[in-house]
């Protein structure tokens, strides 16, 4: 998976442009000069230097496409990382995101940390179908209206 960045944003602009997409992630597509310039500041890191934040560009082996991405926070004393997951809607239900969600999980477990997040909206039933991929559970906690699943 390559490192997230700025020259992703063409490709990933058209990948991401399905509103029904954003159906349970909220918001609605961005133009390629609004990913430019959300990438190039994620690329630049978190402002509190203690906190890590990984985002990786999601390619396919067959063709080299984006598809979607994968990103992690990693809390400054690694009691815990936060992850989420987004693939184009042609590419879901290709297991795509768990292979992704689990790569990314795997090597979370390994640096190590803590625990492991995901927030994942009550009715989104592929994405919870990811969480569960990875090893994680829903909790009873709720945050903006999404459901806690943990390691």
């Amino acid at each position: 998976m390559p490192v997230l960045g700025p020259e992703h944003a063409q490709e990933l602009a058209g990948v991401l442009d399905d509103p029904a997409l954003h159906t349970f992630i909220g918001g609605a597509p961005q133009s390629a000069r609004a990913l430019r310039a959300r990438y190039a500041r994620l690329a630049a890191g978190s402002p509190d230097p203690a906190v890590v934040w990984g985002n990786w560009a999601l390619r396919l082996r067959a063709g080299g496409r984006l598809v979607g991405t994968v990103q992690a926070t990693v809390a400054a004393d690694r009691a815990y990382a936060e992850v989420a997951w987004v693939v184009g809607s042609p590419w879901q239900r290709r297991g795509v995101a768990s292979e992704a969600a689990r790569g990314l999980t795997d090597w979370l477990r390994g640096l190590p940390v803590g625990r492991i997040l995901a927030h994942v909206h009550p009715e989104h039933a592929a994405s919870g179908a990811v969480a569960a991929a990875c090893g994680l559970h829903p909790t009873r906690h709720r945050q903006d209206g999404e459901v806690r699943w943990e390691s």
